[in-house]
Parts: structure tokens; C-alpha cells; sequence
């Protein structure tokens, strides 16, 4: 068996299988467990996905939103244990892989029109 094929194998055992189809421009809610202490708890983080990098069990989304008038960006694993739950509330219609535009001062006011 080749290096290869023995990542691969342990790749499909990792990854997630109920994962929904992400795309850049969706809005999305993560629940992200947290852990304090001994204590854990499920933290939601909701976001508009500006990019997605495709790796196997190492697949990242960029998640960008305005809090309190400053930016947050999250980059998380999809296939992680840190991650209970992956929902798509919306889906917009954009024409770019990534949306980096959105960090520009001047165009986060830009709306994403809602794809049908």
C-alpha cells in the first residue's frame, strides 16, 4: 500500500459525511464547541462564507461578519471534532471564487443578492 493510499484511507475514516454544500457568498452558522475548565459547550458563530479551500479532511471555509462595528474572520476546519454543526441559511448569488472585496471598507455596505 503507497503513502497515498494509506492517507487517503485515513482521510475517509475522519472526515464527515452529513456536511451540506458550501459555497462563497452563503450565510452559515457553525456551532463551534467550546471548552472552559471542564466544562464544553456549543458556541454559534454565523458568518458570510468569502472563501473555501478544498483539501480533503483539511477543507477550510473563511467566515467574515461585522460585530459590533468591527470585522471578525474565522477560518475553521470543516472536518473537525470542534465543529458540531454546519447550517446554510442563505444562499447568494455571486461570480467569484473568492470574496475578499467584502473586507474593503467601502464595500462591506455591497448586499448579496439571494439566489433562488
Amino acid at each position: 500500500m503507497s503513502y497515498a493510499e494509506l492517507v487517503s484511507k485515513i482521510e475517509a475514516t475522519q472526515s464527515k459525511t452529513d456536511l451540506p454544500s458550501i459555497h462563497p457568498g452563503d450565510l452559515l452558522r457553525v456551532g463551534v464547541v467550546i471548552r472552559e475548565g471542564n466544562k464544553s459547550r456549543v458556541q454559534p458563530f454565523e458568518g458570510t462564507v468569502i472563501a473555501t479551500h478544498h483539501r480533503g479532511a483539511g477543507t477550510t471555509v473563511v467566515l467574515r461578519r461585522l460585530s459590533q462595528g468591527v470585522s471578525v474572520e474565522r477560518v475553521l476546519l470543516v472536518h473537525s471534532i470542534k465543529i458540531a454543526s454546519l447550517k446554510v441559511l442563505r444562499r447568494s448569488k455571486v461570480r467569484r471564487a473568492k470574496l475578499y472585496y467584502l473586507r474593503k471598507p467601502e464595500a462591506r455596505r455591497t448586499k448579496l443578492k439571494q439566489r433562488l
